[in-house]
């Protein structure tokens, strides 16, 4: 959900034939010749590789570097500046690369600003805050990981536990739009964990830390930390400390290629969640789903522009009446042009041999959203193994887990799935164990303690056991 990745990708499998006014979106058959090459350039067209830069990102780096860097070198080079030099690089680094001048006074967005904002925020709109936090309070409450306890046999006992992070920074894109509803499916499930320190990262623009709407969602939350600045300066600052800005100890949501990158060089330092590339849906459907419904959802996430749309089918029908729905429904949107080159570049209509090879296929592609929209679709969810969240039958559209429906939006991309998960109140939650052992239980032990340490040439580790056996003559 949100901005996130950029790359640029060779024309070669796509067909210009069409007039402008139509969408061009590429359509694959599993039949034809090399189809796996072809899917496999499309799975990895946006991931967040880092290794393209366009001519007007060129030109701005050697404007602020003096040198025409890769994504990859810019934020190594931001990142070790603020760590060095704190918050001035940080300063220096929003005027030059977001054109604001921020100080350390205007930094954080102070509490006037952000009760200001709360108090001329549409009551319906903070109301429909409140009904989407309720929702997502309620699903990431049930789902929280409890404390268990194991007793021993001797008297003892052993506890895992589960305590809150104690600080959390939250990156809010500001690019292009603003967004609400990052605050709330970031923000909420911490909340739900536990966390008390939360810190609101967001660009100085009309759509970040500006935009009354988000810093009155930030208020009505009980978010009082909430900072102007962006991009990989933003995510150092977090991850390092600066002044006026502490550090926190993990940093979720989502941003642009220079956030996903500043995150995966900060990890380490800090937690994250993840490193994020463009949005993704992928639509499984038949002939007896709404074209209309289909086009609407492959939209969706292109209108993110970029954002990914795939389409699997076995019905050929199908695609020709989902190509003239797109046709139709982007001529009336507002981000249609945008909506529109994103599913030529980076969408695909793909004509598959029946339900098995579709679940195959998005197993494959392991995408961040999988619309199942077929008939039977809560059956073929068993065959789902790799998906950042999944959408069940016709009116369960990815704009509801965008908003309202109670796990977050932040999932895994770029075929990640298949290793990570989407955010929840438990990724803001460290685990820990407690042993508690009486004399009877170590003496039960004992025995097996020793063989191991002595296998492994560790006598120290050996004489802590030995030393406290019932009648030991150790020192």
């Amino acid at each position: 959900m949100g901005e996130r990745t950029r790359v640029d990708i060779s024309p070669e499998f796509f067909s210009y034939s069409r007039t402008d006014m139509e969408p061009t979106i590429v359509r694959l058959d599993t039949a034809t010749p090399g189809f796996a090459s072809r899917l496999e350039t499309l799975r990895r067209k946006l991931s967040p590789e880092g290794d393209v830069v366009s001519e007007s990102g060129r030109q701005k780096t050697i404007e602020v570097f003096g040198e025409p860097l890769s994504p990859i070198q810019a934020v190594e080079q931001i990142c070790s500046r603020v760590r060095n030099e704190g918050l001035s690089a940080v300063l220096e680094f929003t005027e030059k690369l977001d054109g604001a001048k921020i100080t350390a006074e205007s930094l954080r967005v102070s509490s006037d600003e952000l009760a200001a904002a709360h108090a001329v925020a549409e009551p319906a709109f903070l109301e429909t805050v409140r009904r989407i936090r309720e929702r997502v309070l309620q699903f990431q409450q049930a789902i929280l990981h409890t404390d268990v306890t194991v007793d021993n046999e001797d008297g003892g006992w052993l506890k895992h536990r589960y305590l809150p992070l104690e600080r959390v920074g939250i990156c809010v894109p500001g690019g292009a739009a603003a967004y609400p509803s990052t605050v709330l499916m970031t923000a909420v499930p911490a909340q739900a964990a536990g966390v008390d320190q939360l810190a609101v990262v967001a660009p100085p623009t009309k759509f970040g830390s500006y935009n009354q709407d988000l810093l009155a969602t930030c208020h009505e939350l009980g978010i009082r930390e909430v900072y102007r600045v962006g991009g990989a300066q933003a995510v150092a600052a977090m991850a390092y400390g600066v002044e006026g800005l502490p550090k926190v100890d993990k940093i979720v949501g989502p941003g642009n290629l220079f956030v996903a990158l500043a995150k995966k060089y900060v990890f380490g330092q800090v937690d994250i969640d993840s490193i994020a590339g463009p949005s993704e849906v992928v639509v499984i459907a038949d002939e007896n789903t709404r074209p209309d419904f289909v086009a609407a959802d492959l939209i969706a996430q292109a209108e993110h522009a970029p954002g990914s749309s795939v389409l699997l089918t076995w019905s050929e029908p199908l695609i020709d009446r989902v190509e003239e729905e797109l046709s139709r429904q982007l001529a009336v949107l507002q981000r249609g042009e945008l909506a529109r080159q994103s599913l030529e570049q980076f969408g695909a209509l793909i004509l598959v041999r029946d339900r098995d090879e579709a679940a195959k296929l998005a197993n494959q592609l392991a995408g961040e959203h999988l619309h199942i929209a077929c008939d039977d679709a809560e059956e073929l969810v068993n065959a789902i193994r790799h998906a950042g969240a999944i959408f069940v039958g016709p009116f369960s559209p990815v704009a509801v887990g965008d908003y309202v429906a109670g796990p977050s939006h932040v999932l895994p991309t770029g075929a990640t799935a298949r290793f990570a998960s989407g955010l929840s109140s438990n990724d803001f939650l460290r685990s820990g164990s407690i042993i508690n052992f009486t004399q009877e239980d170590l003496e039960s032990v004992a025995d097996d303690v020793l063989r191991i340490a002595n296998k492994e040439g560790l006598t120290g580790h050996a004489k802590t056991i030995t030393i406290r056996r019932p009648n030991s003559e150790e020192l």
